[in-house]
């Protein structure tokens, strides 16, 4: 299917590496400009490199988005770049329930979630508006819906970035600029395999499933095969049976960043094979 994406420009924050790194692939094999946005500057170029083997235009940029006027200027060079789509991909993630986090750890996960999405919206959008033509698509998480003990902060933090999502079309209506949220279940990065080897490594309990074993780092190699069955089972039960590939995002967002998305508006799609309310 052609998705009618051909010699359009776009922003996609946090996309050196991981899920990121796959939308802005995939964006450039729909035939996109691409701008890498990142903080490690060899990683940002290699992405860009694959993407202009692809024969579409490639360029980097680089900065912490928590730093003081670095996410309006990261906007400013996206404008110029000629982005019609920003991707919001850019959010850490941390682990803290209940009892460890402390008021800082709150904060960290909303200034890290929260406030770049929203400076670097901002800062876009009246190049968006003016060409009466635009997508902005944030990345949200499973743990908006359902959250994550263990993950308290993040999961608040990415709660508040689907519900500005929403306040945003809202906000656009009768622009031709439309505003979406992807969120992603259990995605099988190299960060995530890394947290889930060092679980096992602690002898730890992969936390997320009924009832939670220990879980064996010979058990964590991602290959379709027993082991994923293992981890999905223990830590991500879910109907679809797998844990996520950053390709499966990457699709959702390429669709809604599309001219034949002209007509959803304000969403949250969860991509997570169906873990929402089944665990």
């Amino acid at each position: 299917m052609d998705l009618r994406l051909a010699g359009q420009g776009a922003l996609v924050t946090g996309s050196s590496s991981g899920i990121g790194a796959t939308i802005a692939e995939t964006l450039a094999g729909e035939g996109c400009s691409i701008l890498v946005h990142g903080r490690d500057a060899a990683a940002a170029a290699a992405v860009a490199e694959r993407i202009a083997l692809r024969g579409v235009r490639a360029e980097v940029v680089l900065g912490d988005l928590t730093e003081p006027g670095v996410a309006e200027q990261i906007a400013v060079t996206g404008r110029d770049f000629g982005a019609r789509i920003l991707v919001n991909n850019a959010g850490p993630f941390t682990e803290h329930d209940w009892d460890s986090a402390r008021p800082a750890d709150w904060r960290a996960a909303f200034e890290g979630n929260v406030l770049p999405t929203v400076r670097v919206t901002q800062t876009l959008l009246p190049s968006l508006r003016s060409h009466g033509w635009g997508r902005v698509i944030t990345i949200g998480s499973r743990a908006v819906r359902t959250p994550l003990p263990h993950m308290a902060t993040y999961s608040a933090a990415k709660a508040a970035v689907v519900n500005m999502t929403t306040s945003l079309a809202r906000h656009l209506a009768g622009t031709g600029v439309t505003a979406n949220c992807v969120s992603p279940g259990v995605i099988i990065t190299p960060s995530m395999q890394r947290m889930f080897e060092q679980r096992g490594e602690r002898g730890e309990a992969a936390r997320g499933g009924d009832s939670p074993r220990p879980v064996d780092p010979s058990d964590v190699e991602i290959d379709g095969g027993p082991g994923e069955a293992a981890l999905v089972a223990e830590y991500a039960p879910n109907p679809t049976g797998r844990l996520g590939r950053p390709q499966d995002i990457a699709a959702a967002v390429a669709y809604l960043a599309s001219p034949l998305a002209d007509y959803v508006n304000g969403i949250e799609l969860r991509v997570d094979g169906g873990i929402t309310g089944t665990s």
